[in-house]
C-alpha cells in the first residue's frame, strides 16, 4: 500500500486525492491520534470492502489513514495495514457546504483558502459528502482574454469547468484580462474599427465602425486581429492600421497559458505550455485544453 501511495503522489506532483469520497470513512474515536494509537485502533478491525482511507475525529482533532485489508472481495474483512497520512498536528477539518468533494480543483481550493498551513485537509462539503486532499497543490494557468464583453468569456468558461471536473487534477486559474479601451490607446485616432457591435464596445471621442457591417471606408485604425484584417482585406482590397487583439499573440507570460485564437476553427493546439482553442469554444474543448495543459501525466493521473 505505501509503494502504491508513493507512486500515485509521484504521477501528480506532491499531492493525494481520493478518486471516490465514497471510499473515504469517517470515524469517532477517543485519545490521541498518533501514529501508534491509529494504528492500534484500527489494525485488525473490520472495514467496508470499498473503504480505502479513514477520517478519524477526536473532539476537534482530525487525522487521516489510508488502510490496506486482508482482502477486498468480502463486505467486510480485517485491516492488515495502516499508513498515516496527516496526523492531528497536521491536520484540518472545514466545513464547507458548497465544495463539491468529487472535485480536485473545488477541495484545493477550499484548502488554498481556508487552511494554507496544513498538509492534510478534510472537507465536508455539498451533499454532505467527506473528502480530503494532503499536500495540496494545484498547477497554475494563466488564461488570457479581451473585454469586453464581460465576463471574460474564457476565464469564466474555465473557472465553470474546474467547478465540476473529477478528471483534472487540481488548477488554480490566474486571470490575465486586457480591455479593448486600453488597447485603442496604444494606437490615438479619431476613427476605430472593431470587428463587430457584440462586445458594445465603443471609443468615447472617436468615430466607432463595424467590419462585419461593412462601413464606407475611413481611415481608420483597426482594433481586431488577423482574421478582421483577411476580412478588411477582402472588403476594401488593403489591410488597415491595426491593434492586435487576438490573445494568442499576448507576450511576457510565463509558465501554462491557455488562451484563444480565431484562426483556428475546429480544433484546439498544444505546444509549449500553451493551449490554444478557436475563438467561439465550447466547454468540451476548453476542458481538453486545460486536460493537456495539466500535462500527458496528468491527463492519466488517476487519483489513489
Amino acid at each position: 500500500m505505501v509503494d502504491r501511495l508513493n507512486s500515485a503522489r509521484t504521477a501528480v506532483g506532491s499531492s493525494l486525492f481520493p478518486d471516490e469520497y465514497r471510499g473515504v470513512a469517517v470515524t469517532t474515536v477517543q485519545g490521541e491520534l498518533d501514529e501508534d494509537a491509529l494504528r492500534r485502533a484500527f489494525l485488525g478491525r473490520e472495514a467496508y470492502r470499498r473503504t480505502r482511507y479513514i477520517v478519524v475525529r477526536s473532539g476537534e482533532r482530525t487525522a487521516i489513514v489510508a488502510v490496506g485489508k486482508e482482502s477486498d472481495d468480502p463486505l467486510f474483512s480485517p485491516i492488515v495495514e495502516v499508513h498515516v497520512l496527516a496526523d492531528e498536528t497536521e491536520c484540518v477539518y472545514l466545513v464547507c457546504p458548497d465544495v463539491d468533494t468529487a472535485v480536485p480543483s473545488a477541495v484545493a481550493q477550499a484548502a488554498r483558502e481556508h487552511a494554507p498551513d496544513h498538509r492534510g485537509v478534510v472537507v465536508h462539503g455539498r451533499y454532505g459528502h467527506v473528502s480530503f486532499i494532503v499536500d495540496p497543490t494545484a498547477v497554475r494557468i494563466t488564461v488570457t482574454e479581451i473585454v469586453p464583453p464581460y465576463p471574460a468569456k474564457l476565464v469564466d468558461q474555465a473557472r465553470r469547468i474546474l467547478d465540476v471536473a473529477e478528471h483534472i487534477r487540481p488548477v488554480e486559474l490566474v486571470p490575465d484580462v486586457v480591455t479593448l479601451e486600453a488597447l485603442a490607446r496604444t494606437r490615438p485616432s479619431v476613427s476605430y474599427l472593431l470587428p463587430c457591435r457584440g462586445a458594445g464596445f465603443t471609443v468615447e471621442g472617436a468615430h466607432t465602425a463595424y467590419l462585419d457591417e461593412r462601413p464606407e471606408r475611413e481611415p481608420w485604425i483597426l482594433i481586431g486581429c488577423e482574421r478582421s484584417q483577411q476580412i478588411h482585406e477582402h472588403f476594401y482590397g488593403a489591410r488597415a492600421p491595426q491593434v492586435d487583439i487576438c490573445p494568442r499573440n499576448r507576450t511576457g507570460l510565463t509558465g501554462a497559458v491557455l488562451t484563444k485564437c480565431c484562426l483556428l476553427e475546429r480544433h484546439i493546439e498544444v505546444n509549449g505550455g500553451r493551449a490554444v482553442v478557436p475563438w467561439g469554444a465550447t466547454l468540451t474543448q476548453v476542458s481538453q485544453a486545460l486536460a493537456a495543459l495539466v500535462g500527458e501525466r496528468e491527463q492519466a493521473w488517476e487519483p489513489v
